[in-house]
């Protein structure tokens, strides 16, 4: 017999990119997370910058079409020193977030370093760590033609282990917040944990 009123969403994450982009769509059961399909969309042979933004809005729009997730979880760009590369990481990101919006998708935002502590515990891991522990994980042997698709799958994979079950957990917009953690699971279960007390002197 199956369990009743077990939650069920699909979460698309995106690495977005210029000259490549990443994506993994995931399908949580509960507590059982399955991949659905991971990919990537190369863009290093169109000229134009323009167009890459054209494509990277196209295919996102496509996968929500086919695959209808509930959220979509990005992957923030990395603060670097080369301002050019940097607005081109930010316009991409910002398509694909368009791309969310027009299907009244909620958003949610990870740094990089937060997606590969989640993933593997170390947030310094490298993409060769995280693709290994995904693969671990959800149990699929192909590897990836480029490690940017288990980028965009990591990100999905960080929003499930979120665990947040607040409507509309998009980080755009001055919203609360969500705390997780250690800190969140001994402020929601102060009965369950014991604190030491300090000795009286």
């Amino acid at each position: 017999m199956q369990a009743q009123n077990v939650k069920e969403r699909v979460i698309l994450g995106i690495d977005p990119g210029t000259a490549v982009m990443g994506y993994g769509l995931i399908r949580e059961t509960g507590s059982k997370v399955e991949l659905l399909s991971l990919g990537v969309v190369k863009l290093d042979h169109l000229d134009d910058h323009a167009l890459k933004l054209q494509r990277i809005f196209e295919k996102t729009i496509s996968l929500i079409d086919e695959y209808h997730p509930d959220c979509m979880a990005l992957e923030a760009p990395f603060y670097g020193k080369n301002i050019q590369v940097m607005l081109k990481l930010g316009r991409a990101q910002g398509v694909a977030m368009a791309a969310a919006l027009s299907r009244n998708l909620p958003i949610a935002e990870y740094a990089p370093r937060k997606v590969k502590q989640s993933i593997t515990g170390n947030g310094s891991a490298t993409k060769e760590q995280v693709a290994a522990m995904l693969q671990t994980l959800l149990k699929f042997t192909e590897t990836p033609q480029f490690l940017d698709a288990t980028d965009g799958l990591a990100v999905a994979v960080c929003h499930a282990f979120q665990k947040i079950s607040v409507k509309g957990t998009s980080s755009i917009g001055g919203g609360k917040k969500a705390k997780t953690g250690w800190a969140a699971f001994v402020k929601d279960n102060a009965e369950r944990v014991s604190v030491p007390r300090s000795p009286k002197k």
